[in-house]
């Protein structure tokens, strides 16, 4: 007789999107509808017809060992700070290092965190959770080479994960829109 093997998945995927506008007025009706509002991206295209000009999708990430650990301590009941709304951020830096499980964190030169959108994380349904971060007209503009979750306004809370990809480069009179999606099987 064969022994099963039990086997949990984790698949992270990545989504920036990415609007402009020439009108501050626009820029800031955009980061108020996804930040302050939580309204999904589709909804904010439908309601101010405007389009985002790019958007980036990509798998994966690495897992870093403290979040493995701070994940684990909260299924089990120990005392850890949750990645809930009050306290996670998406951070983006424009470091370029290697991803390594042993990292705490963004190893770039320039970095910037992000609270969460309003209405996020979501979690507790489809083995699933989602965060997401809106990142205004006059925040992170620089290379976005690195992007994490973390469970403090820093990398002095314990990073999930952090993924290497390039991203472009966010200027000033953009809205860039940060999610990540953890999926279990």
């Amino acid at each position: 007789m064969r022994a099963s093997r039990d086997r949990i998945t984790f698949i992270p995927r990545w989504t920036i999107t990415k609007f402009r506008s020439r009108s501050q007025e626009t820029l800031k009706l955009l980061y108020d509808m996804l930040h302050n509002r939580g309204y999904s991206v589709v909804r904010v295209v439908e309601e101010l017809g405007t389009k985002p000009y790019e958007t980036l999708r990509f798998k994966g990430n690495i897992a870093l060992n403290e979040g493995i650990n701070a994940l684990w301590t909260l299924v089990c009941g120990g005392t850890m700070t949750p990645y809930n709304n009050a306290n996670a951020r998406i951070g983006v830096g424009d470091g370029t290092a290697a991803e390594d499980p042993n990292q705490t964190g963004l190893q770039g030169v320039n970095k910037y965190w992000k609270g969460m959108d309003s209405g996020y994380p979501t979690y507790g349904s489809a083995q699933k959770a989602t965060w997401r971060a809106t990142f205004g007209p006059d925040e992170a503009n620089f290379a976005w080479n690195e992007i994490t979750v973390v469970n403090a306004a820093d990398d002095s809370g314990q990073n999930l994960n952090r993924k290497v990809q390039a991203m472009g480069t966010k200027a000033s009179g953009t809205v860039w829109v940060a999610t990540l999606e953890i999926s279990a099987s």
